[in-house]
């Protein structure tokens, strides 16, 4: 049966065969069974390459942290996770970059990890500890950035259109109307990292349609 280690845009855990394009981590939320306890700890949420010098664990190892699974780096980034500073620092430092083209807070001519962790925390949750969402506009949207209509599933703003998340990948795109009720549920200052110029990664299902 496999782990609950899956992340969906909306930071929700599941449990799926799928493994995913990229790992992570957000500390060690399961216990000596591995079963997930707890959603997160602290604010250091990261996204990393599956391979990475030929370093090998167990996964769910207890008292280590939990491998996180995503479908892909927007996915990741959806969630609130951010590129690795380790394994992949060309990525890592892209995304710094891109924060200061898009005038986010730092103290340096490059914001540390510690500032863009914060910050990015403070966009993750809502007031009750659920993941917060914040009504946009199609016309604000940029190429990268997850939305939902109501309660319904995340979808992708990709190209002009909108392509619905699943596990193993997305499904055929759709069409929303301009004034769909959209929420946004890739933080906000992700969002303009996007606009200013970062471009994640994406799963192979969407350049075979």
């Amino acid at each position: 049966m496999p782990y609950q280690n899956r992340v969906t845009p909306y930071s929700q855990l599941i449990a799926t065969p799928e493994r995913g394009t990229l790992m992570g981590n957000r500390g060690c939320l399961h216990d000596e069974r591995g079963e997930i306890r707890r959603d997160f700890v602290g604010k250091r949420w990261i996204a990393c390459l599956l391979d990475f010098r030929g370093r090998k664990r167990a996964v769910m190892t207890p008292g280590r942290y939990t491998e996180l699974f995503f479908l892909d780096e927007v996915t990741s980034l959806a969630a609130g996770h951010r590129p690795c500073a380790e394994c992949r620092r060309d990525d890592y430092n892209a995304f710094r970059r891109a924060w200061v083209v898009a005038g986010l807070p730092s103290r340096g001519a490059l914001p540390s990890a510690d500032e863009m962790d914060a910050h990015l925390h403070a966009e993750r949750l809502d007031a009750k500890g659920g993941k917060a969402t914040y009504p946009t506009r199609l016309a604000d949207l940029a190429d990268g950035v997850f939305v939902v209509v109501g309660d319904g599933s995340p979808l992708l703003f990709f190209a002009g259109l909108f392509w619905p998340w699943t596990p193993a990948g997305y499904s055929p795109p759709i069409h929303l109307t301009d004034d769909a009720p959209l929420r946004l549920l890739t933080p906000p200052s992700i969002s303009a990292i996007f606009a200013a110029g970062y471009v994640p990664g994406y799963h192979p299902s969407i350049s075979r349609q």
